[in-house]
């Protein structure tokens, strides 16, 4: 009879271990769910500042210009989220740091150590432009298919600019980024207008043709098609972005 005691104590006592390390794993262990699009979007264009602030302090003009045009082409895809989460936030990131900061990396001799702040004061506010949209509750959907389109569309924008500067790789670079990101969004952009979807697709293999596969593209030819791409794909921000207007944050 004993023996049975004993034998039913250690089988409650291993399974009140088992549990009780279950429950502590669950305690310990970090939530594993997926962080949402919003937040994973805002995070991304982070390291393109620290990049920027990095090649500010080694002094490499040509290398912070290059990392902060880069953060740039994302800030475009994202800063819908900031707008609509902290519009006086938005304002000092956009309208006053960013300006400042691009300035000073076109002039031929920047200020070096107002540079510097200027681009740690950014990096910090761009902080708590995370910790916003960290802590905040969801946005409509709509914004999250605005930004796509938008982060998607900034791969398009620096094609011409690449062009005007004679950089064909640059420009080559950009479209097949824009291309590949493409398959994305080409279904909501199909379900708003299949008249643009239709334009952005002809268009997009007229681009190719033209600067992916020529070895000495026409570059006012290739502007040309570009910009007949970006019309149609702007029509379909422009109404997507009435949408989230329209809808409740």
């Amino acid at each position: 009879m004993m023996q049975v005691i004993r034998r039913l104590s250690l089988i409650a006592f291993v399974a009140l271990a088992s549990l009780t390390g279950q429950v502590t794993t669950a305690l310990t262990q970090p939530n594993s769910s997926p962080e949402r699009f919003e937040v994973s979007a805002v995070k991304a264009a982070r390291p393109l500042l620290v990049d920027t602030l990095a090649a500010i302090q080694q002094g490499n003009l040509a290398r912070a210009k290059e990392a902060f045009d880069a953060y740039d082409s994302a800030w475009n895809g994202i800063e819908v989220y900031i707008n609509v989460r902290s519009r006086a936030l938005y304002q000092n990131l956009e309208l006053e740091l960013q300006a400042k900061i691009s300035k000073a990396l076109d002039a031929p001799r920047p200020e070096m150590t107002t540079l510097l702040s200027d681009a740690q004061t950014m990096l910090a506010k761009y902080d708590e432009a995370i910790d916003i949209v960290t802590r905040a509750p969801p946005l409509n959907p709509i914004y999250d298919e605005l930004a796509r389109l938008r982060i998607v569309r900034a791969h398009l924008r620096e094609v011409n600019p690449a062009l005007k500067a004679g950089n064909i790789a640059k420009a080559r670079k950009s479209f097949e980024s824009f291309n590949d990101q493409w398959f994305d969004i080409e279904d909501f952009v199909r379900a708003q207008s299949l008249d643009a979807y239709v334009a952005i697709e002809r268009g997009m293999l007229a681009v190719e043709d033209a600067l992916l596969m020529t070895e000495k593209p026409d570059v006012e030819q290739v502007m040309a098609l570009v910009t007949a791409v970006m019309t149609p794909y702007n029509a379909i921000v422009g109404e997507v972005q009435r949408q989230a207007r329209a809808a409740r944050p």
